[in-house]
Parts: C-alpha cells; structure tokens; sequence
C-alpha cells in the first residue's frame, strides 16, 4: 500500500538528513512545513493561477507559469513596497544616453 501524505513524504528528507549529520528545528505537529511566507504563496498561487487554468501540456503549463511570474515580478504592484512592482519593467526611450541628439 502506497501513501503520500506529508508525514510520510518526509521520512526520505529525515534519512538524508541524518546521513549528513544536519540538524533540523521543531516545527509544530499537524504543520509540516510550517512557512507563512511559503503557505500565502502557495495558496495564492493555487487560488489565483492553478484553479483558474486548464492546462492541456507541461509546455503550455510552463509558458503560462512563465507569463504569470513575469506579470507578478514587472507590473503587479506589492503594498509592502509603496503600491510599485519588484522589479519594474525596463523602459526602452528615444534617449541616447548623456550628451547625445
């Protein structure tokens, strides 16, 4: 009988953190990934892109996967940040740099 669920997902990671001798910190039963950064992400993403797409191939996935970062990086603007995006969208402009007609 074969499971996923998380629990069990996770004895592979322990093996292999155990061979390396790292050491990992508590995280709270019943919250295995405990992230709120990861989990608003993820469930952004989920509700936002994923629930709202029909995907008929990985490549058609991965260009619309694409488009959606690109959008969320240039355009989309984030409160923390003054309502501008992370990284604007360079300009192309007549201009010829310093000096130059």
């Amino acid at each position: 009988m074969w499971c996923y669920g998380l629990e069990f997902v996770a004895k592979d990671p322990r093996k292999w953190l155990a061979k390396t001798g790292a050491k990992t910190l508590y995280i709270e039963p019943g919250s295995p990934w405990e992230n709120r950064y990861c989990e608003s992400f993820n469930s952004k993403l989920r509700d936002e892109f994923l629930n709202g797409e029909i995907f008929y191939s990985i490549k058609g996935l991965r260009m619309l996967a694409e488009r959606r970062r690109v959008h969320c990086n240039t355009v989309r603007p984030r409160s923390s940040l003054g309502y501008r995006p992370p990284s604007p969208e360079a300009r192309l402009t007549n201009n010829r740099g310093c000096g130059e007609g």
